[in-house]
C-alpha cells in the first residue's frame, strides 16, 4: 500500500508539473501532504516529517542562497564581462560554436563535481550570449544539464561518495571499470550538442556582428560595475572555488562570509548594498523556497516509509530466472530512478537491497554500484525536482522546470543508455 502511495505520490507531482496545472512549489508541498493523510498519518505525525525533511535541506538552501548572491554580485560588477567577450569574439555569432563551447566549458568547470558551482559560472557566463543571439533558453538548461552527467561520476561527487560509502568499497574498484563508459557518454554530450547548435543555426542563422558587452548595458548596469576592482574579484572567485573544492570550510557557511565581503568590497556604501539586495531578492527568494519545499516532499516520502516501500516493490518485480539481468536493468532505470528517488534514499536504501540481491544470485554487488552510477543522480540530478541544484538551473537560465524536463529527458537517458552500453561491452558490468 505504502509503495502504490509513493509512485502515486510521484506520478500525480510530475503530471501536476509538466501540464502546468500548478506552481511546483505548491506540488512539492501539497502532493505528498494529500497522499500522507490518504496513508493514514495524522497531522503531527506529518508536521515532524516535513520539519526532518526542512532541516535535512537548511544548509543546502542557506548554501543556495548566499551563492545566488555572491555570483549575482559578481556578474553585477562585471568579473565575467571579459569571458563574455572572448566568447563572444570566436564563436563570431554562430549558434552551433555557442551551444559546442557551453557543453565544453561545462565539462571542464565541473570537474570539481559540484553542479550547484557549475550551474552559477557557466550560466553566468552564457546566459548573455544567448539572450543576444536569441538562441532557445532550454538548450542553455539542456545543454548544460547533460554536460554535467558523465562528468558527476568522478569520485569525489557527493554521488559517487554516497555509492563507495554503502558498498564498503573503494575508488579503483567503483570507478575505474566505469571510465570507458564516461567517455561513452561525453561523446553522446557533444553530439547532442552538435544536434542541437546545428537546429539553432538552421533557425537562426550565424549572425555577423561585432558585439560589444559593454554597450549592451543599461546605465543602471553600467553603474554597478567595478573593473578597477577586476582582479580583486578574480582572486576572491578563485579562492572561494578552492576553498570550496578542497572543503576547508563548510560550504554554507563559505558562501554566507563570501557573499558578504563581496558586498562590502565593491559596494562600501549602505544604499548599494540594499539597490544589489532588492535587485536579487526575488531570483533568491525563488531558489530557495524551492529547496525548502523539495525538503518537505522528501521528508514526508522518506518519513512514511513510503520510499523504502517503493525500493522493496521495485526489487520483487524481477523474476529469479533473469536475475542476470540485475545489473543492467539497475544502469537502464538509474536515470529515470532519479525523479522518484533523492540521492540518499537511492544509494542508503535502494542500493544496499539491489546489491544484497545481487550477492543472492552470485552476482558481484559491485556491479550494482557502477550500474546506478550511470544515472541515478549523476545523469538524472540536473532534471529531478528532488535535486535542489536543479532549480538553481533552471532559475538561472529562466525557464520553467516542466518545459526544462520535457526539452530534454530523453537526451539525458540516452547519455545512460549509452554508457550503460559501453559499461556492457567493457565488463564494467555483466548480462
Amino acid at each position: 500500500m505504502l509503495a502504490l502511495l509513493g509512485f502515486l505520490t510521484i506520478a500525480v507531482f510530475l503530471i501536476l508539473i509538466m501540464t502546468k496545472r500548478v506552481s511546483v512549489i505548491t506540488a512539492l508541498v501539497l502532493v505528498p501532504l494529500v497522499f500522507g493523510f490518504v496513508a493514514g498519518f495524522g497531522v503531527k505525525e506529518l508536521g515532524e516529517m516535513m520539519l526532518a525533511g526542512i532541516k535535512q535541506v537548511a544548509p543546502t538552501g542557506i548554501l543556495l542562497m548566499f551563492a545566488v548572491l555572491y555570483f549575482a554580485t559578481m556578474l553585477d560588477v562585471g568579473l565575467f564581462d571579459p569571458v563574455i567577450a572572448a566568447i563572444v569574439r570566436s564563436v563570431k555569432g554562430d549558434p552551433l560554436k555557442v551551444i559546442l563551447g557551453t557543453a565544453i566549458l561545462t565539462m571542464i568547470v565541473h570537474l570539481d563535481g559540484d553542479g550547484t558551482a557549475t550551474f552559477m559560472i557557466v550560466l553566468s557566463a552564457f546566459l548573455p550570449i544567448y539572450k543576444k543571439l536569441n538562441i532557445n533558453r532550454l538548450v542553455l538548461s539542456g545543454v548544460v544539464a547533460l554536460s554535467v552527467g558523465p562528468m558527476h561520476l568522478v569520485p569525489w561527487s557527493g554521488t559517487s561518495a554516497r555509492a563507495i560509502s554503502t558498498l564498503k568499497t573503494d575508488v579503483p574498484h567503483l570507478f575505474n571499470p566505469n571510465i570507458p563508459a564516461i567517455i561513452g557518454g561525453i561523446c553522446w554530450v557533444l553530439f547532442a550538442a552538435y544536434w542541437f547548435g546545428k537546429k539553432e543555426r538552421k533557425r537562426l542563422g550565424i549572425l555577423d556582428f561585432d558585439y560589444n558587452h559593454s554597450e549592451s548595458l543599461t546605465e543602471a548596469q553600467k553603474s554597478l560595475r567595478r573593473p578597477a576592482l577586476l582582479w580583486l574579484n578574480a582572486l576572491m572567485t578563485i579562492a572561494l572555488i578552492v576553498t570550496l573544492m578542497k572543503g576547508w570550510v563548510p560550504a554554507p557557511a563559505l558562501f554566507v562570509v563570501a557573499s558578504m565581503l563581496a558586498l562590502v568590497i565593491n559596494y562600501p556604501k549602505l544604499p548599494d548594498q540594499q539597490k544589489i539586495l532588492r535587485g536579487h531578492g526575488n531570483n533568491i527568494f525563488m531558489v530557495s523556497s524551492m529547496i525548502f519545499a523539495a525538503g518537505i516532499f522528501s521528508g514526508i516520502l522518506t518519513g512514511s516509509k513510503m520510499i523504502e516501500a517503493m525500493a522493496t516493490a521495485l526489487v520483487s518485480l524481477i523474476p529469479q530466472q533473469h536475475a542476470g539481468w540485475l545489473p543492467t536493468l539497475t544502469a537502464l532505470t538509474s536515470m529515470p530512478a532519479s525523479m522518484l528517488f533523492t540521492p540518499d534514499a537511492y544509494y542508503f536504501g535502494v542500493v544496499p537491497i539491489l546489491s544484497q540481491t545481487a550477492t543472492q544470485f552470485g552476482i558481484d554487488p559491485l556491479e550494482i554500484g557502477r550500474a546506478a552510477l550511470l544515472g541515478q543522480m549523476t545523469v538524472g540530478f540536473p532534471v529531478s525536482p528532488l535535486t535542489a541544484s536543479t532549480f538553481l538551473l533552471v532559475g538561472l537560465s529562466e525557464v520553467d522546470l516542466g518545459d526544462h524536463q520535457r526539452f530534454i529527458f530523453k537526451w539525458a537517458w540516452g547519455t545512460t543508455i549509452v554508457m550503460a552500453m559501453v559499461a556492457l561491452l567493457t565488463g564494467s558490468i555483466h548480462i
